[in-house]
Formats: structure tokens, C-alpha cells, sequence
């Protein structure tokens, strides 16, 4: 049994923004209470209703001067696992996902073999399930991600899945993407779509502008997620399908899933730390560790995510943890891959740059990080309340840290040495701690 005593509770799902003491029993939040009216003699109380043999061992963390959250909900994660457990495993993911006050993820189906079928859905889970935070996963939306043949997406739903995606490959047969969002209908499930169109891409994760300019080289142009937005959103409100635009990075797409909403409320998009926190000058700056897919695009584009996610276009924020080794990164512009990892930055890049601004109330943010992705995945997630399982992130958010000594497996960042607020202190998932 755990009490937190003197934390100051934000819960979006509800509203709550006052200081509260929470008692934790069996993996499950029992009590939440003004500070002083749960002690010591009430928890024992407690303990005596459930336990045969006596009283056991109480654990008290007076959390004065901290912030009590649910534990944050990534909806886009990459563990690499299996096929590329050299960039990152079920198991150290998870570790830099609780190091990041994250309780619980959702993988992308990319790995190798993909996530396409049910025993290796199954491998997934298994091993999230050894892991101390909830890792769950969507199967993929087409046979080996070629976009050619949909996958059995019933018995994947069966086996566990929480949705469906061809993340890192953008589907480009439209009948095959329409048929998709009507299986997704029938199956009352979300679909995410990765919206890059390769025929305007030369060298992908470099915006095609100043920053292809500086390497002088192709670049990736904007054309190439408008054009795979404006469709998938105008399917989307044909079909009435769960869909999330994922890693938005465009100012038109943003406004093509405004305008898409109107139609079809089940129309989300997901916006990242980096493209709420960089352009594409950090590219210029940091090489490779800044190259991602979509690219950092230009001030306009930041400025419009940020609009988004102020007024509700842009339903969540998730990382797109990408790890890729040190050699990997090393290459050229042109060769190195794509992504950066995101899990121990996240919070606090939205507190640096969204809460400290003012662009953003603490509340709004961790909207974005828990109830929103929760609810739209359908999973028992992003709430304190009686009863709910006692997943939480403590943090500081006015606790400056240097980004580093990270617990993923990967290092390839571009924040690596910057300073950012909102330092977490403990993450718990089922009433344990995780992370200190």
C-alpha cells in the first residue's frame, strides 16, 4: 500500500487542479483526499478490510512542491523489437518509457517480421507484458507493409491489437486505404496513417527548402503530406472512420484536418515535440540527429501546430521514438535514417515550450498526453479517480535538467545538453514504482 501526501493533482479527464492525497491499494487508486484527511491510521484501516494476516509495510511519499499526473499515454512508439534490437528492445524502451513519466505506449507494427499476423502480435505483448508498464501494439493495416493485401485485421484485433497502421510507409493505393477505413468502421478501431507521398520526395527527413539548400541536396516537400492528408481526410469523412493523422508537420495539413473535423469529429491528428519545438534550422545546426520523416519544417509550420493543438485540431501529442544507433546516425545526410528517440523529453519540451509560453495551461498539455490518446485507443488509461488503475507520473515543472544519460538504448537526439523544465521524479504503473 502506498500514500502520496501533499502532491498537487492535474487530472484532465476530470477537471481536478488542487492538491490531494492519494492512498494506493492492490495496483488501483482507493482514495483521493484532501491533504490531512487520509493518514497513516485511515490507510491501516483500510488494509484491515482486505488483508487476512494483519497489517503490512505502508510507504508514505510526501510529494510536497511536486505535480501529480496520469501516467502519460504514447500512442506512437517504435521498440524495435523484434528485428533491430541493436536500436532498441521491448525492455529498454520500456525503461526510457517510465524513465519519461510514460505508463503506458502503443507500438507501431514496423518491425521485422511486421506486426501483420498473430504470433508475432503475440511475441509483443508477451514481452511488454514483463516489462512494468502497459505496452500494447497495433497490428499492421497491410500484408508485410507493402500496401498491397490488407491484413486479417479481425484476428489481429482478436489477438490484442488497439489499431492498425502502416506507420513509416504511407499507403498509396487509395481503394485499398477506403477499404481499410470501412473494415476500421465495422471494427469500431482507429487507424494511423503515416501521409508522406514519395513522388515528391527526393531525400526524405530534410525539408526541401533552406535546409536541402544548406546540404545541397533534394529535400522532402511539403506537397508530399498535403497531398496524402487532403485524401485520407476526405475518406475519413465518406467512411466515418477512426483515423489520426500521425506526426503532423505541414500549416496546410493542419488545416485540412480542421476543416475535416467539421465532417467527421473522429478525425484526429498527432502532433510531436519536435515539430512543436524545432524547424528546419536545427537540422542545419545538428546534422543527421535532427533528420526525421516528416521533416522539421519552417517557423509557419511550428507556429501552426501550435494553433492546432491550442484549439483542438490536434487531438494529442506522441513522440514517434525512433532509436537508431550512434554508426547508424553517423552516415550521411542522404544515408542515415530518419527519427530521433522522444520518450525522456517529451513532458518536458511541452512544459518548456508550450506551458512556460503560456501557449498551453499544464491542464491542456497533459490532455494531450493522457486522456485524449487514451480515449481515442480506447484503453483504461489517462484518469485519477477511485478506482482507476494507479498509473501516475510525479514531476517538478519548474525543475530545470540537462537532457542526457538517457535510458533508452539509442542516444540519437538533438536536445542532448539542452536544459528543459519539469524533471519527473516518480513514475508508478499498477501501484509500483517504476521509475525514481
Amino acid at each position: 500500500m502506498l500514500l502520496l501526501k501533499n502532491g498537487f493533482v492535474y487530472d484532465p479527464a476530470s477537471g481536478l487542479q488542487a492538491k490531494r492525497d492519494i492512498l494506493i491499494q492492490d495496483g488501483k487508486i482507493a482514495e483521493i483526499a484532501e491533504p490531512g484527511e487520509l493518514t497513516e491510521e485511515t490507510a491501516d484501516a483500510y488494509m484491515e478490510t482486505v488483508q487476512e494476516n494483519g497489517l503490512t509495510d505502508l510507504k508514505v511519499l510526501n510529494l510536497e512542491g511536486c505535480q501529480i499526473a496520469p501516467g502519460l499515454v504514447d500512442v506512437h512508439v517504435h521498440f524495435r523489437d523484434p528485428g533491430f534490437t541493436h536500436k532498441e528492445d521491448i525492455e529498454t524502451g520500456a525503461r526510457a518509457a517510465a524513465k519519461g513519466g510514460f505508463t503506458t505506449v502503443v507500438l507501431m507494427a514496423n518491425t521485422k517480421p511486421a506486426v501483420d499476423n498473430p504470433e508475432t502480435l503475440q511475441y509483443v505483448l508477451e514481452k511488454g507484458q514483463q516489462t512494468g508498464i502497459h505496452v500494447e501494439s497495433c497490428g499492421a493495416i497491410t500484408e508485410g507493409l507493402k500496401g498491397e493485401r490488407l491484413t486479417d485485421m479481425p484476428a489481429l484485433l482478436q489477438a490484442g491489437a488497439v489499431g492498425f497502421t502502416d506507420d513509416g510507409i504511407p499507403m498509396l493505393d487509395e481503394k485499398l486505404v477506403k477499404e481499410a477505413m470501412k473494415q476500421a468502421v465495422a471494427l469500431d478501431v482507429p487507424l494511423s496513417f503515416h501521409e508522406e507521398d514519395p513522388k515528391f520526395i527526393q531525400n526524405n527527413g530534410v525539408n526541401a527548402g533552406k535546409a536541402s539548400a544548406y546540404f545541397g541536396i533534394g529535400g522532402s516537400d511539403r506537397q508530399a503530406e498535403i497531398s496524402l492528408v487532403e485524401r485520407d481526410v476526405k475518406l475519413a469523412a465518406e467512411t466515418m472512420a477512426k483515423v489520426n493523422i500521425q506526426h503532423i508537420s505541414t500549416k496546410e495539413a493542419v488545416e485540412l484536418v480542421r476543416q475535416g473535423k467539421k465532417k467527421n469529429p473522429d478525425i484526429c491528428a498527432e502532433a510531436t515535440p519536435h515539430h512543436f519545438s524545432l524547424t528546419e534550422e536545427a537540422v542545419i545546426e545538428h546534422g543527421t540527429l535532427a533528420k526525421m520523416n516528416p521533416p522539421l519544417r519552417e517557423e509557419a509550420d511550428r507556429l501552426a501546430i501550435i494553433e492546432g493543438l491550442k484549439d483542438g485540431t490536434i487531438d494529442f501529442i506522441a513522440t514517434d521514438h525512433a532509436p537508431h544507433s550512434a554508426e547508424e546516425k553517423a552516415q550521411d545526410i542522404t544515408k542515415a535514417p530518419s527519427g530521433i528517440i522522444g520518450l525522456e523529453t517529451a513532458l518536458a519540451l511541452g512544459i518548456t515550450n508550450l506551458v512556460r509560453t503560456g501557449e498551453l495551461s499544464m491542464q491542456e498539455l497533459l490532455a494531450k498526453m493522457t486522456c485524449n490518446p487514451a480515449r481515442f485507443y480506447q484503453l483504461e488509461a489517462g484518469a485519477i479517480r477511485k478506482g482507476a488503475p494507479a498509473d501516475l507520473v510525479v514531476f517538478q515543472e519548474d525543475e530545470p535538467f540537462v537532457v542526457g544519460d538517457f535510458a533508452s538504448r539509442s542516444h540519437n537526439s538533438p536536445f542532448t545538453g539542452q536544459t528543459l523544465y519539469g524533471k519527473v521524479v516518480y513514475t508508478l504503473c499498477k501501484g509500483k514504482i517504476v521509475y525514481s
